[in-house]
């Protein structure tokens, strides 16, 4: 007998696979789910700490390049070029915007 989907020696009873699947392997398959989960957490902290390391840098250096430029033209960049210099700022923690894409 085909299953569902056409598949030789497939029955739709489902019952019988259940019964296989005792608690003591949905506690472990749990409990891997949990350590993924932990570590995912773990990853996404990492991710958020660098990307607040990124900015800091990136400001920093802009910072440095306008100082330089002052000291080589004796006068500070227009404020029009400044604004445009400057990056977005950071997205708060926590935002999902950014995991999801």
């Amino acid at each position: 007998m085909s299953g569902p989907n056409g598949d030789p020696n497939i029955s739709i009873n489902d019952e019988t696979e259940e019964e296989e699947f005792n608690e003591e392997e949905y506690a472990a398959i749990n409990s891997m789910l949990d350590q993924i989960n932990s570590c995912l957490d773990d990853l996404e902290e990492r991710n958020d700490a660098l990307n607040g390391k990124l900015h800091e840098l990136l400001e920093s250096n802009r910072q440095a390049r306008l100082e330089f430029r002052e000291q080589l033209h004796g006068t500070p960049p227009d404020e029009e070029e400044q604004q445009q210099q400057q990056l977005p700022p950071p997205p708060p923690e926590g935002d999902d915007s950014v995991a999801s894409q």
